[in-house]
């Protein structure tokens, strides 16, 4: 990969559950990033909290941008925002772009929690969202696809990420994330910069407005609920 090859690195700032009326809105930010680590652009939009406006919201950010230029959109997890699930395919059909989701944990799935927490067609409409992602691709910061799921029964096969793709093979997506992580280590360089951005955003927001956050985790930190229960 070049310095110039770009990548647009989108993260959301979620305040966790809400069950205001209106709902709490959460910060999407997205963020084009230079292979030499150069920022390059950034735009904004927001999305509820428990709610199902995600993929347009990230939608948005990459019409704000309209960067054909980047090579490949990242989104960190599919789950942002209490639930407020992306459908992935959606959009790389906006963006024609390859897109691919990273995830920091391992996950048992999300299906169970979905369960717990909605029903009818609140339940039924993220069901439907959720079953259309494609499978989750554990790999190494090498670049390398590990054998499965489980692959760590051998040293040094443990998985460093768990990779979401659409309109790109799991191998290239491998490749991609690892050449955007500098020293093959930590979160890919345009998700840790649209994740600056997105808390800096939802930060200014809550100045503005006179919110307070309750401090519950974002979506973006390796710790934070929805990207372990990223499934």
């Amino acid at each position: 990969m070049t310095s110039g090859t770009r990548a647009i690195g989108v993260a959301v700032s979620a305040d966790g559950r809400s069950d205001a009326d209106p709902p709490a809105r959460a910060t999407v930010a997205a963020a084009v990033v230079r292979g030499d680590r150069v920022v390059d652009g950034l735009s904004f939009s927001t999305c509820t909290v428990g709610g199902s406006d995600a993929t347009a919201a990230v939608v948005d950010c990459l019409d704000r941008l309209d960067r054909p230029d980047a090579r490949t959109v990242l989104i960190a997890g599919v789950a942002p925002a209490w639930f407020n699930l992306i459908d992935l395919r959606r959009v790389h059909e906006a963006a024609d772009q390859p897109v691919v989701a990273v995830s920091f944990e391992a996950s048992t799935g999300l299906e169970p929690h979905l369960r717990e927490h909605f029903a009818g067609e609140a339940l039924d409409r993220r069901l439907a969202v959720y079953g259309s992602l494609p499978e989750r691709e554990p790999i190494r910061l090498d670049g390398e696809a590990t054998r499965g799921e489980r692959a760590g029964d051998e040293p040094g096969d443990d998985p460093d990420l768990w990779l979401r793709s659409v309109g790109v093979d799991a191998g290239t997506a491998a490749q991609v994330v690892a050449a955007h992580t500098p020293d093959g280590q930590g979160r890919p360089e345009p998700l840790r910069v649209a994740r600056l951005a997105a808390r800096a955003g939802r930060s200014y927001v809550e100045r503005r407005t006179g919110t307070v956050s309750g401090g519950a985790p974002d979506s973006a930190p390796d710790s934070a609920p929805d990207e372990a229960r990223d499934g």
